[in-house]
């Protein structure tokens, strides 16, 4: 069992922390009281905290990558003039696989195009100290789950996603790579207090009803942007009956609607889990200190007064959903679909229907899956849609191969992808996506952005769960509704389906032959990164200079994005991951997937220098060779989906001084701060529509930059004429000392000196 040391003296502090903290306080404590307060660094005074507004400094207990957003992460640490580590750090292979073949060919082939991506990362953890699970050993976040996530603990994980240890009670939030170095290096890592919605489950799931369902209605209410800045306590009698996978669907999936993290109270279900996964000995340590990995009873029994908000859901009256298309929060009810579907015109026929993922490739959601498949298999039905699994890890894929289930779906006509991200992240070769051609899919995974999956922007992408996807994938229809719809068999027979059952855990146990894992050497010190200067892949990072904070003149407009924004259309993934660590060639996709406000185009804006349209990265290196600022302009929730920062380091690194937007959010918001630019918002929403395409803009006052003060911004028309606007920021001081600084790690660097 891994950090068994570290998670005692996180146990054996908490009493007294939580005591302390109650006392201080004067008041009961929510369970994300208890972890934050257990965590935080003792530069802090927690009397005088604000949640939602002040800045809180903590230690968390683990740092988490993946190799993808690891390469930046540790390019940046390799600066940093630090040995090692200094909290426990692991890095996980499984963005860069591509799912084309199957399992054995995408692995085979991904360890031979990006060999010199692993050997960087493998010999950059053996120096530094760093646990290394290989390619093939499963997603980072279900490895996670499965070895390192405990009850109370607190990481930070440099992917969205990370929040899916929040099935195990842990606090688990996804930083970009510049947070992961200050962990790393021993530096407090510093957080706005989040504020507080409690979520009541009660009654209990039954049915076609699944954990999943739980998180696609909730996203339904609270949009992509309303659980920005607050975590997500789960609480209820309706706890207790989901699975600990399942409360990590959930936790999961709220990366979707923007939630700081998410988290549920440790209770059997867990211990269950613990045991089932070899971690005995930690479930035996959490049942002593229970009642601090639980919220005080006060909180439950009257959460309106501690929570800022309160959502109710019934489990007994919660029906499956499908989330979609191009946005993860447009929540449909399966009764209401087929009304859907003719009313927007979307495509019935599904082209291909997808389960697993880090989200939902549990034991139980593969096993509730593969009795669709079995009762399809006896009653003469075979999948009308193109049909993929991709298992979240080595001991997964292991034990349902053990169990009969991947021959269940390979009857069917299913197809088996290796223990990676594939699809979900859009490393996925899927024939005849370039031709771009109006189509449906279903999934089980979280995100559905235009082009995610397959690149082709007109692949109408809905969410659900993995049992109802295996049904529509079977179905070939989106509008099918499994709970009362038929299906005509080869011998021309009405079928209908039962719902789906399954075990929450094997009673096997898991089989696990071969982790993947690779300790660290005892000592790396003398290990030298060698990165081939002629690499398109690898690129020694060079510090960024420091900005001069005097006023500056004549910036000019870059683009002014419409409508949705999220860090795909900043820095798609998909082929772009290959890039990851080269930040000169990755800075050619900075915001080709942005519409353009003045033309409604995507990757075309003007070069104010020439008068011409060209694309978006080509225009800014004009800019930046010519030494010219730059503003880029956006509207709501600008940045929304993954953490990767090199939506933030892109524009950096070409020069691009400010992103002034109606709302950010949150870890795009901290990552562009980290970079040591200017993330600002309208003070006033309306000012957006103020901004013309060949404005020149000025800082009036930037070289007075204090905190909670906003800053004043010239805007000159073609016509002469002149607008004066407020943009608000959210920088302390210490940021703004990252700001003059050229960034956070330009900060820490000259510390460390």
């Amino acid at each position: 069992m891994f950090d068994l040391k570290m998670i005692k003296k996180c146990y054996d502090r908490m009493p007294d922390n939580v005591f302390k903290a109650k006392k201080k306080l004067s008041k009961p404590l929510s369970l994300t009281e208890k972890i934050l307060f257990n965590h935080l660094s003792l530069n802090n005074d927690l009397d005088i905290f604000e949640r939602g507004r002040s800045y809180v400094e903590f230690d968390p207990d683990r740092v988490a990558m993946q190799d993808a957003t690891a390469q930046m992460a540790l390019l940046q640490f390799m600066m940093a003039g630090k040995d090692k580590v200094s909290v426990p750090s692991t890095v996980h292979c499984d963005h860069l696989i591509q799912a084309k073949v199957d399992a054995s060919s995408d692995l085979k082939s991904a360890l031979d195009i990006n060999n010199e991506v692993f050997d960087f990362l493998e010999s950059v953890s053996n120096k530094y100290g760093i646990g290394f699970w290989k390619p093939g050993a499963g997603i980072i976040h279900q490895v996670i789950l499965e070895n390192y996530a405990f009850p109370g603990g607190m990481m930070i994980g440099t992917d969205s996603h990370t929040v899916n240890a929040g099935g195990l009670g842990m606090i688990a939030i996804g930083v970009g790579g510049a947070d992961a170095v200050d962990v790393m290096t021993g530096m407090p890592w510093e957080l706005k207090l989040p504020k507080l919605i409690g979520v009541k489950l009660s009654g209990e799931l039954s049915g076609w009803a699944s954990p999943k369902d739980v998180i696609l209605k909730l996203a339904g209410i609270l949009t992509v942007k309303g659980g920005t800045g607050s975590i997500i306590e789960y609480f209820g009698d309706g706890v207790s009956t989901l699975s600990c996978t399942g409360k990590g669907t959930i936790c999961n999936m709220g990366a979707e609607i923007g939630a700081t993290t998410s988290i549920f109270s440790y209770d059997n279900k867990m211990e269950e889990y613990l045991n089932a996964t070899g971690r005995s000995e930690l479930a035996d340590m959490a049942n002593k200190i229970k009642e601090f990995l639980v919220p005080d009873l006060e909180v439950v029994d009257n959460p309106k007064k501690f929570f800022d908000d309160v959502i109710e859901i019934n489990l007994s009256e919660l029906e499956p959903h499908l989330n979609g298309p191009f946005t993860p929060d447009k929540a449909t009810p399966i009764s209401k679909m087929k009304d859907s579907v003719i009313k927007n015109d979307w495509p019935n026929d599904v082209q291909v229907g997808l389960i697993g993922s880090c989200t939902n490739s549990s034991y139980e959601d593969i096993s509730r899956s593969a009795s669709i498949a079995q009762q399809a298999n006896l009653k003469g039905l075979k999948a009308k849609a193109n049909f993929t699994i991709t298992p979240g890890s080595e001991q997964v894929r292991q034990t349902i191969q053990r169990d009969g289930y991947v021959n269940d779906f390979e009857k069917i006509g299913a197809k088996v992808f290796a223990n990676a991200c594939g699809p979900c992240i859009g490393q996925w070769s899927r024939d005849g996506s370039e031709k771009e051609e109006k189509n449906t899919i279903v999934h089980s995974f979280n995100r559905n952005f235009s082009k995610r999956a397959d690149g082709n922007p007109n692949t109408h992408a809905f969410v659900g769960s993995p049992e109802l996807v295996t049904a529509i994938a079977i179905s070939g229809n989106l509008s099918f509704n499994p709970l009362k719809d038929y299906l005509i068999n080869d011998k021309g027979e009405k079928i209908t389906f039962d719902p789906p059952v399954g075990d929450e855990l094997p009673e096997d146990g898991f089989k696990f032959d071969n982790s993947g894992y690779q300790e660290p050497v005892a000592d790396g010190g003398s290990l030298k990164i060698k990165i081939d200067k002629n690499s398109d892949r690898l690129q020694l990072l060079e510090p960024f200079q420091p900005w001069n904070v005097n006023n500056l003149e004549k910036a000019r407009l870059l683009i002014k994005a419409k409508g949705k924004c999220t860090t795909d259309h900043i820095s798609m993934a998909g082929p772009w991951l290959k890039f990851r660590g080269h930040l000169d060639n990755i800075s050619d996709n900075m915001l080709t997937g942005a519409v353009n406000y003045f033309n409604d185009k995507i990757n075309l804006v003007k070069n104010q220098l020439n008068g011409n349209y060209a694309p978006v990265p080509e225009v800014q290196r004009d800019y930046k060779f010519n030494n010219i600022p730059t503003i880029i302009v956006g509207d709501e929730n600008y940045g929304e989906g993954s953490s990767r920062e090199h939506a933030a380091m892109e524009p950096r690194f070409l020069g691009v001084l400010a992103v002034l937007v109606r709302s950010f959010a949150r870890i795009h918001e901290t990552n562009l701060k980290k970079q040591g630019m200017l993330a600002l918002t309208f003070k006033e929403k309306s000012d957006y529509d103020l901004i013309q395409e060949n404005d020149i803009f000025e800082f009036i006052d930037l070289d007075k930059f204090c905190k909670e003060k906003p800053l004043s911004l010239s805007i000159t028309h073609e016509d002469g004429s002149t607008d004066i606007i407020k943009c608000v920021h959210t920088y302390n001081e210490s940021q703004i000392q990252w700001f003059k600084a050229g960034s956070a790690l330009n900060l820490i660097r000259s510390q460390a000196k």
